[in-house]
């Protein structure tokens, strides 16, 4: 037994690399938020990016590990996304909002930064100030998909043999929801009490991308809200500031997190039971994967702060300073960015997403894994 331990710590610590292998899938379509989107929010933005208070992705360090560059991406590198089309062989998905020049033959990713499950219209006629001033909802960049249809398949027919050989990502959406209105100030009760019609705009989407076509749809939940340091340096007076035990993030937050989850996967168990046969629907777990780096960040190689954002701030215990944020002038980066879980406060470094990503691919954080082509719904 003591033989078995060991060897499993050792396998954890080694690096994981990612490689291709042979998969039913010839292109991924995605959606969702600033974890998935690799470069929509900065095309939105254009010439004002660079100029643009909150869009500091454009600048050093950001793209710093992999690309050597801004390149779109919120974090040092490569998303969850990346390293899966890396695993079925596939290309890094363009942005769908890139010029019309680019060829999304082999996917197109629609997520971007800031967006939210519930329609823009849901916060305004609430009076949030902090919503996107794009109209980015998860129902628009479904109407991009429409659009972008007819350059990909001719008929409706066509359409659906086309999306049958597609790996669909509906990643993850609902952070966004919850934020603005915590910041807004309502409690975390509050914001609870929309976790029914934000996973429902979540299941209606992926029920719209089955009737596309679509044989595998991956829907992700959300992350432990509680874990952020930017949440837990915003918002630990407006949740009561009690932390867990055993990982030292906010409690309250987590269980917001824990209910939008828990809603969101058995809502798609009941999808994938009343979809046609051969139809997958994977529910994709991003709090587990986190939560297990935040208790013991060395199992996984994680060894820097994890509850510790490598990329801002101007010290602390969470790195984390509205005035200092990642991106901004004489802001810098930690030494090694692969220690660490979180990036910029709010999102992943590199070697957080590829972790999660082969978690998701082979398991334990998919249900079921994307690479097993056996199971056809959520269990």
């Amino acid at each position: 037994m003591k033989l078995i331990i060991v060897l499993l710590q050792i396998f954890l610590l080694l690096p994981i690399f990612s490689f291709s292998i042979q998969s039913n899938y010839s292109y991924i379509f995605s959606f969702g938020d600033s974890f998935t989107d690799t470069g929509n929010l900065v095309v939105l933005y254009g010439g004002l990016a660079t100029a643009t208070p909150g869009v500091w992705i454009v600048k050093p360090p950001y793209g710093m590990t992999f690309f050597g560059r801004p390149n779109g991406r919120a974090s040092d590198g490569r998303l969850s996304i990346d390293f899966i089309a890396e695993a079925l062989g596939l290309p890094l998905l363009p942005p769908s909002l890139a010029a019309a020049k680019q060829s999304f033959r082999r996917g197109a990713n629609f997520a971007v930064g800031g967006a939210t499950a519930l329609e823009r219209a849901f916060f305004v006629d609430k009076g949030f100030k902090a919503v996107s001033p794009f109209n980015i909802s998860l129902s628009i960049q479904l109407g991009w998909f429409d659009a972008l249809k007819p350059s990909l398949c001719s008929s409706p027919q066509a359409c659906k043999d086309y999306f049958a050989e597609a790996l669909f990502v509906v990643g993850e959406l609902g952070w966004n929801d919850y934020a603005v209105m915590l910041l807004a100030g309502k409690s975390v009760d509050e914001a609870g009490s929309h976790v029914p019609e934000i996973v429902g705009n979540i299941c209606a989407a992926t029920e719209k991308l089955i009737k596309e076509g679509g044989k595998t749809v991956v829907v992700s939940g959300i992350p432990p809200l509680g874990c952020a340091p930017a949440n837990l340096v915003l918002m630990a007076n407006q949740t009561g500031g009690e932390y867990e035990p055993g990982t030292g993030c906010l409690r309250d937050l987590n269980l917001l997190s824990k209910e939008h989850n828990a809603q969101l996967r058995r809502a798609l168990a009941r999808l994938g039971g009343r979809s046609p046969a051969g139809v997958r629907v994977v529910y994709a777990d991003l709090y587990s994967p986190i939560i297990d780096f935040a208790a013991a960040p060395g199992r996984y190689g994680l060894d820097g702060e994890q509850l510790r954002a490598c990329c801002g701030g101007v010290g602390g215990r969470y790195n984390v300073d509205l005035a200092a944020l990642c991106g901004m002038p004489g802001v810098s980066a930690c030494a090694d960015p692969s220690k660490y879980v979180n990036w910029d406060g709010v999102h992943l470094t590199e070697a957080a997403n590829r972790r999660i990503a082969d978690g998701w691919l082979r398991g334990p954080y998919a249900h079921p894994p994307i690479l097993n082509t056996t199971a056809t719904a959520t269990d």
